[in-house]
């Protein structure tokens, strides 16, 4: 799991595998789970995360980085 935060956008990134996400569904406002074509969840991005969470505890959450 690798997360990301772009500080200018207010969104972090939660990526859970390398594969390639074909599509995106909303599940709450501002709470986007990428998908692949077989419904497997490749990532969560979360705008206006500073509003949501503190944005240091996200790097807490970061487990054996994926391979950029």
């Amino acid at each position: 799991m690798k997360v990301t935060y772009d500080k200018e956008a207010d969104a972090a990134y939660i990526r859970f595998s390398t594969k390639r996400p074909d599509g995106a569904i909303e599940i709450q406002e501002g709470i986007i789970l990428h998908m692949t074509l077989n419904n497997e969840i490749v990532g969560i991005e979360i705008l206006d995360v500073s509003k949501k969470i503190p944005v240091k505890s996200l790097y807490k959450l970061e487990l054996n980085p994926l391979a950029a």
